[in-house]
């Protein structure tokens, strides 16, 4: 049976001689569609927006906290001692910051400057990507963050470009080699990811920094010197 039997079949009996044309063409329709058992398609739901977590993205201005980055920096580099051949620069990375907030300082001890940058954390310190580091580590294939002193080693081409070395110098970090945790840029450790996810993506446990600032690394903190990566906390 189709729409003009059915059609035929009701106009036959005169029920819907007296209907108008629009009313006529919809009762037809719905005749049609209980012969065929068809029933309008459900309109599926909108997904709702995904909730991006509100992480500070301003670290106001805090001379006790510049003064502890110096006081660590002089701290790192006397214990570290003769390994360190380069000296006027040191890296430090607070990991008790947001990925939202500049967390790799540049600590300048000959000029006093410190110039501070974005930096990505190891998944496997952050399993649930909350933009803040929970916890280090130093085993292979935990994908974490290692705290400790770092010497900064050669570039080399890798996945992500040219790249830095690091040597572990802790034991908390000594098996910074095996693990391949470097310096390196990635696309998910730029500025912009904060304003579209509302934090930084996460690393295999390298030091991930944005490529619009990576030079600043290769240049500056590259070849000899020191960086040192754990949670400040200001007593």
């Amino acid at each position: 049976m189709d729409r003009r039997s059915i059609l035929r079949g009701a106009l036959a009996t005169g029920a819907l001689a007296a209907l108008p044309a629009r009313a006529l063409a919809q009762t037809v329709t719905d005749e049609f569609d209980k012969v065929f058992g068809q029933v309008p398609m459900a309109v599926p739901p909108v997904p709702a927006e995904p909730v991006v977590p509100s992480l500070p993205v301003i670290a106001p201005a805090n001379p006790l906290y510049d003064a502890k980055l110096r006081e660590i920096a002089k701290r790192e580099l006397e214990r570290a001692g003769a390994t360190v051949w380069r000296r006027d620069l040191v890296g430090i990375a607070d990991f008790a910051r947001p990925s939202t907030l500049p967390r790799l300082h540049f600590v300048n001890l000959e000029r006093g400057e410190i110039r501070s940058f974005l930096v990505s954390h190891g998944r496997g310190s952050d399993p649930a990507h909350s933009g803040f580091l929970q916890n280090f580590s130093n085993t292979v294939g935990s994908e974490a963050t290692s705290r400790g002193a770092y010497l900064t080693a050669e570039w080399y081409k890798g996945k992500y470009g040219t790249s830095i070395r690091l040597l572990g110098l802790d034991a908390d970090n000594s098996n910074a080699l095996d693990r391949a945790i470097v310096m390196h840029p990635a696309a998910y450790a730029a500025d912009d990811m904060i304003g579209r996810f509302g934090k930084l993506g996460r690393s295999e446990g390298c030091f991930a920094m944005g490529p619009t600032h990576f030079s600043e690394a290769l240049w500056h903190l590259s070849g000899g010197r020191l960086l040192y990566a754990d949670r400040i906390e200001l007593v």
